[in-house]
C-alpha cells in the first residue's frame, strides 16, 4: 500500500545547501519510495543555541510502501551517511531529516512522534509545506494554510525556488 509522507530537511554544517540538495536525491533512492515534490529551499536562523550558523531548510513529499518506522530507519541511515552527530539538542548538524507527516496517522512512541511535535510552530517547516500543498489536511484538524496563518516568517529567506 502506498503512503504519503512529508520529510523536513535541515543543515547548517559542511556546505548546508549541498547537504540538502543531496538529501533530496537520496530520499528518492530509499527502497519502495519515490520523491514526489520538493519545496523551495530557505535560510533560517537557528532555533536552538544562537552561536551556530544559519540553517538551510526544505520539505519533501514522498510516496512510500514503507511503514513509518521503516522509513524512520532509512532517514537515519541517510543522516548517518552525512556524518550526523547528535551532541547538543537543537545544535548544529550536517543533516537533519524529520518525518513530519505520514498519511493522516498519529503516532506517539519513544522513537517516533507524528505529526512532528513542532509542525504547527516552525516557520522553516510550514513555509516549505505551503510551497508543496497549502490545502493539505493534517491530523491536527487544520490545513497547512490554517497552521501557517499566524506564523512569523520574517527570519526566512528563500535561496532556491527550483520546485
Amino acid at each position: 500500500m502506498l503512503h504519503t509522507a512529508f520529510v523536513a530537511l535541515g543543515s547548517n554544517l559542511e556546505e548546508p545547501l549541498l547537504q540538502v540538495r543531496s538529501a533530496f536525491d537520496e530520499l528518492n533512492s530509499i527502497p519502495e519510495t519515490t520523491l514526489i515534490k520538493k519545496s523551495g529551499i530557505y535560510r533560517s536562523v537557528p532555533m536552538g543555541p544562537q552561536d551556530q550558523p544559519d540553517f538551510i531548510n526544505a520539505v519533501a513529499q514522498i510516496s512510500t510502501e514503507l511503514s513509518p518506522f521503516e522509513l524512520l530507519k532509512e532517514l537515519q541511515k541517510i543522516e548517518n551517511n552525512h556524518k550526523r552527530v547528535r551532541k547538543i539538542h537543537w545544535g548544529p548538524r550536517t543533516l537533519d531529516l524529520d518525518l513530519i507527516l505520514y498519511d493522516q496517522e498519529i503516532i506517539n512512541t519513544e522513537i517516533l512522534t507524528v505529526p512532528h511535535p513542532g509542525l504547527a510552530l516552525r516557520s522553516f517547516v510550514l513555509k516549505p509545506m505551503m510551497d508543496i500543498n497549502p490545502k493539505l489536511a493534517t491530523p491536527l484538524n487544520k490545513t497547512i494554510e490554517e497552521l501557517f496563518i499566524n506564523i512569523d516568517c520574517s527570519d526566512l529567506k528563500i535561496i532556491d525556488n527550483d520546485l
